[in-house]
């Protein structure tokens, strides 16, 4: 799958492109399990077109044949300013590009499929597109933008009422903003991070132990970090570190 970054112009709408290709042998198929980053994307497929939200749990797909697909990761809150509507009323199946508040997405998704022999021209044909749009300014947006990065990159925001605090806004300011632009609230959002570096310290060639991990990522116990992590992930830590290790094993020179 090609990971590509955006124009300078576009960097405060697209976080990056991603775009798989896939042939797979009859009677196979590949299964994508994945923790949505929180925002919005926006897909292109040969016979689909649709703005989708981060799910509150793991997304799984399941591909056979051959294809390919066209993603854009938009920045955290952009989403909305082509959707113009709050993320937490858009549907888990998405909304088809033909129904967004931005004008042309049918136009830009058969753009993009007329260009899918390579993925410069799908990239240019898509930013042309998001160029003539020349989408206003949206402080909120930007704010929402800010509030995931510190989420992201802060390790010690652990708790809502901090993150308010940082960002001079009371906790129920920070509810609906939150809400509004990504579509879960800021509980949430700590948890996906949470349990995304937790889910990446338990793939590590020496991972922690299960216990010492849960403290360092500030739960209270072992037990209520199991269930979180089941919620989301779909797995216990210690089925979901059985799984890594048979998988680096496959994957080792013997």
């Amino acid at each position: 799958m090609a990971r590509v970054f955006p124009s300078e112009a576009l960097a405060s709408i697209v976080r990056h492109y991603w775009i798989p290709r896939w042939k797979i042998a009859d009677g196979n198929h590949a299964q994508q399990n994945v923790l949505d980053y929180p925002a919005m994307n926006l897909v292109v497929e040969p016979h689909d077109a649709r703005l989708y939200r981060a799910l509150r749990g793991r997304s799984t797909r399941v591909l056979t044949g051959s294809g390919w697909a066209f993603g854009v990761l938009l920045q955290p809150g952009a989403g909305r300013r082509l959707l113009d509507a709050s993320a937490r009323s858009m549907p888990a199946a998405g909304v088809p590009v033909e129904r967004l508040a931005a004008p042309g997405g049918s136009e830009v998704a058969a753009a993009v499929r007329g260009a899918s022999d390579t993925d410069h021209a799908m990239i240019a044909a898509f930013e042309a597109w998001l160029i003539r749009l020349d989408l206003p300014p949206d402080p909120d947006a930007e704010r929402v933008r800010a509030i995931v990065t510190a989420v992201e990159t802060d390790r010690s925001l652990l708790r809502v009422d901090t993150l308010a605090a940082q960002f001079g806004m009371g906790v129920r300011r920070l509810q609906r903003l939150v809400t509004e632009y990504v579509g879960f609230g800021p509980k949430w959002l700590i948890q996906r991070y949470r349990l995304q570096e937790a889910a990446h310290a338990l793939e590590d060639m020496t991972p922690p132990r299960i216990a010492d991990l849960a403290a360092a990522l500030g739960y209270a116990d072992q037990a209520h970090f199991g269930r979180e992590f089941k919620t989301v992930v779909g797995k216990t830590p210690g089925e979901y570190l059985a799984d890594a290790s048979r998988a680096r094993a496959r994957t080792e020179p013997a």
